[in-house]
């Protein structure tokens, strides 16, 4: 009876959020890393939708449903790290870094990394067990965009 309730705050209560997986994980963390410094700007949706195309084969619209859901995940979303072990424990090490790599994007969309987007960055590469030489490298490989 209260989750019946409480789903009426929340929205539709015909569409639940699916559980992450390590796709949708690393889709919130995009959102989050994106939402760190309170400017969800044009620049990191673009990017985001970008990301997620090219990583999960899909096409523009279906990035965008896609982003659509990581923001309401991220929303109700358990913490930055618990997000991070999700797609550490489920994906191969080449996917953790492209994943790291997905946040510099991200981070570097707007033009303006900020201190709060990068301690998000530096958590999640903590808890995908990525050393500072594999963040580097994932950050000069995304600066070029």
């Amino acid at each position: 009876m209260l989750s019946r309730i409480l789903n009426l705050f929340k929205g539709d209560p015909s569409e639940p959020l699916p559980d992450p997986d390590a796709r949708l994980a690393l889709g919130a963390l995009m959102v989050r890393v994106a939402k760190a410094d309170e400017r969800y700007e044009v620049e990191e949706i673009s990017r985001i939708d970008l990301l997620l195309a090219r990583m999960n084969g899909l096409g523009p619209i279906d990035a965008a449903k896609m982003r659509a859901t990581c923001e309401k995940i991220e929303a109700e979303a358990p913490t930055t790290r618990k997000f991070a072990t999700l797609i550490r424990e489920t994906v191969s090490f080449e996917a953790r870094i492209e994943a790291h790599e997905a946040l510099w994007q991200v981070m570097l969309a707007d033009g303006r990394p900020s201190d709060s987007e990068m301690a998000i960055v530096v958590q999640v590469r903590e808890a995908l067990g990525l050393t500072k030489a594999d963040c580097d490298a994932a950050q000069t490989r995304a600066a070029p965009l």
